[in-house]
């Protein structure tokens, strides 16, 4: 088993400049971004590099918004209510994938509206590329040692013990002692092992979805199809890890004594995605190759 290592969380120092890892994840997913839809965009007529451009623009803006904003509103409404000022502390952390996907659709749709394209052409395109923010993303959490994974008694070598937890981590002995057989003692704190569940989720939702993702993308594919496939791949993968995250402290097993908000907020992006592919192949609109609709 491992003991995560607390990495220092200014990744460089430039004089007074601090660039922190989170920060740099969040660079390198827009570049990513950029790079892979800059490609793209050479394997389509209708795409130009300056359209490239402005799609990630308005999408950064929608991750970055979006996030923020559905953070507060799904995981501390309360908060909010209590001190609305709460909004605009982002030096406090705390982004929502699922606030950021709102954000992004509405940065796609203005775009799509500006250039004239349909929506799902325009989703269509940029999904494929995702998919390595999520990758970047998820690493971002790892460094940091937030978000991390449920107790386990697996004996998995892969298992961690995260310092970053450990008021949880004594929570948890006190409330079942048998767990005490599993704790390790690091630097006078007691700790148990738990999944790396931003690992699984960096592996999931981000490479092995961009793969599947970029060779599906490759050849034409109806209308929506794209966009269906990546609703339904996040949200599965997403539904299953929850299974071995940890709960956020403030919100638990909100429904049925075992889902989670993850959980819940995923459910829609799977039947969703379900309905669209459905949709997409019976209805047969192909925006590239020998079947487009010009």
């Amino acid at each position: 088993m491992m003991i995560h290592p607390q990495y220092d969380p200014v990744a460089l120092s430039l004089g007074p400049v601090e660039v922190h890892w989170y920060g740099l994840m969040y660079l390198l997913a827009f570049a990513a971004a950029f790079g892979l839809a800059w490609y793209r965009s050479g394997q389509r007529e209708s795409w130009t590099t300056d359209m490239v451009s402005d799609l990630i623009f308005y999408g950064a803006l929608g991750v970055i918004l979006g996030g923020r904003i559905g953070y507060v509103l799904f995981y501390q409404f309360g908060e909010l209510l209590q001190n609305p000022a709460y909004l605009f502390k982002v030096w406090e952390g705390g982004m929502s994938f699922h606030g950021g996907m709102i954000g992004v659709l509405l940065g796609m749709l203005y775009f799509a509206r500006k250039y004239k394209k349909t929506p799902f052409q325009v989703l269509d395109f940029i999904v494929p590329c995702v998919p390595t923010g999520l990758l970047f993303g998820r690493i971002g959490n790892y460094i940091n040692g937030e978000l991390w994974g449920r107790v386990s008694d697996g004996g998995y070598n892969w298992l961690t013990y995260f310092p970053q937890a450990a008021v949880f981590d004594m929570q948890q002995l006190q409330a079942n002692p048998q767990l005490q057989e599993l704790m390790m003692e690091v630097n006078g704190q007691y700790l148990l092992p738990r999944h790396p569940s931003q690992l699984y989720e960096a592996f999931a939702e981000g490479l092995l979805l961009f793969l599947f993702l970029w060779w599906y993308s490759a050849k034409p594919r109806p209308r929506m199809a794209a966009s269906a496939i990546f609703l339904l791949g996040y949200g599965i993968s997403r539904f299953i890890i929850e299974f071995f995250r940890q709960p956020d402290a403030d919100q638990g097993f909100i429904l049925l004594g075992w889902m989670t908000k993850g959980q819940i907020l995923s459910t829609p992006m799977i039947i969703i995605g379900f309905v669209l592919l459905v949709y997409a192949y019976k209805r047969g609109i192909y925006d590239w190759g020998k079947q487009a609709a010009y």
